[in-house]
């Protein structure tokens, strides 16, 4: 039984949560780093494991089973650890149980992961139109025959699974897909409180997390969305009594957020990060190398950290023709001059926290034909559904 979490009178934890069992594997504390497509890539994954001291778990942004199979060079890339990385998390997306149970053998006889989540979150239309990501729980006897065959393929190696609740409030499936997960031997489950017909808008569904907890027992479960701070962090344990919290768009132009993180579930406030934009534009300098030592090419680094700049700056005084010249920077010498000319004395402004990424709701889910009337028959997928998108 789970011992009642509250907060003591400086904001910390006056009960420390359990430590987090994946497998063999303990998470202490119970802090997670939801894959993300085009963010969480071994730069990120380092930059937010050092800020953690190298607690919690970080997982890579989404595999494509069919594309690892095939061996896309790409892909390869995307699959590569560094030594630091210990446990090594792969998040694999797939809709045919076979072709999972490949993806999952190619792993553990290469050795590449210590651990496997599969993905059941994406609600991106251009994969639920095929059957993939959010929608497929609804087919119940096909989100069975992938779990079985990854986690026969897995051997000793855990396998998690991240959902949403459902399609939408009419189609809730998350229920039903946790029971399957325990029967069929994953290891733990991460619930983001939003269905696919919410994307990304209104409000977490935390109530949500509770009751799954309080439905499979037998296995932690993990909490996510709208974690923006430490203490969105332990007020989600504390309500719902899950095992742990996963965070996705919070850590977006904020790495340190993990520091707060361990910080909180240690008991440790006043430990929070609160970084000038000096502080923080040390952090997009090294973000934009190690993004370019990965890439193998400075310019092409930079240019991918450009997606990173407004988050990184939200709530700091910058004004609109900076914000544009940051957004076109091709080279760090260019970086860190734009840099150099911002008030790099500014504190963290309160403003800073709160939402980032993503936002928008209240989307018509785009689903096969027919999808919706038997939630049992697995005919319907097509392998068009494996495509290079990711969320959840």
């Amino acid at each position: 039984m789970r011992a009642p979490l509250r907060l003591g009178d400086n904001g910390g934890m006056t009960t420390l949560p359990p430590p987090l069992a994946i497998g063999p594997h303990t998470v202490q504390p119970p802090v997670v780093l939801a894959p993300m497509a085009g963010i969480t890539n071994a730069p990120f994954r380092t930059l937010c494991r050092e800020f953690s001291g190298g607690k919690g778990l970080f997982v890579s942004e989404m595999i494509t089973t069919r594309a690892l199979v095939e061996r896309n060079e790409k892909t390869m890339q995307l699959i590569h650890f560094d030594e630091i990385e210990k446990p090594r998390s792969i998040q694999l997306y797939g809709v045919d149980p076979a072709t999972v149970g490949k993806a999952v053998r190619m792993i553990v006889e290469e050795d590449r992961a210590d651990h496997i989540d599969l993905n059941f979150g994406c609600p991106v239309p251009k994969v639920t139109r095929k059957g993939g990501g959010s929608a497929l729980p609804y087919k119940r006897n096909l989100l069975r025959a992938i779990l079985r065959e990854a986690v026969a393929g897995a051997g000793d190696l855990p396998v998690t699974m991240k959902m949403r609740k459902g399609i939408n409030d009419d189609h809730l499936t998350y229920l039903d897909a946790g029971r399957i997960a325990v029967e069929e031997g994953v290891t733990a489950i991460a619930l983001h409180g939003r269905t696919t017909a919410q994307h990304y808008g209104g409000t977490a569904d935390w109530d949500a997390i509770a009751r799954l907890k309080e439905h499979v027992p037998e296995i932690p479960v993990l909490g996510n969305g709208d974690i923006w701070c430490a203490e969105d962090a332990l007020r989600m344990v504390r309500e719902t009594g899950c095992d742990g919290v996963v965070v996705g768009r919070g850590c977006l132009g904020r790495p340190w957020l993990f520091n707060d993180l361990v910080a909180a579930f240690e008991g440790r406030p006043e430990d929070f990060h609160k970084p000038t934009l000096r502080e923080v534009a040390g952090t997009m300098h090294r973000h934009a190398q190690l993004l370019g030592e990965w890439i193998g090419d400075e310019a092409r680094g930079v240019i991918d950290f450009r997606k990173h700049v407004a988050w990184y700056l939200k709530g700091f005084s910058v004004g609109s023709e900076m914000r544009k010249k940051l957004a076109v920077t091709s080279s760090l010498a260019e970086l860190n001059a734009h840099l150099s000319e911002l008030d790099l004395d500014q504190a963290w402004p309160e403003s800073a926290d709160g939402p980032r990424g993503r936002t928008s709701g209240n989307n018509r889910v785009v689903l096969p034909d027919g999808w919706l009337k038997d939630p049992y028959d697995c005919a319907g997928v097509s392998e068009d559904a494996e495509l290079d998108a990711s969320g959840g």
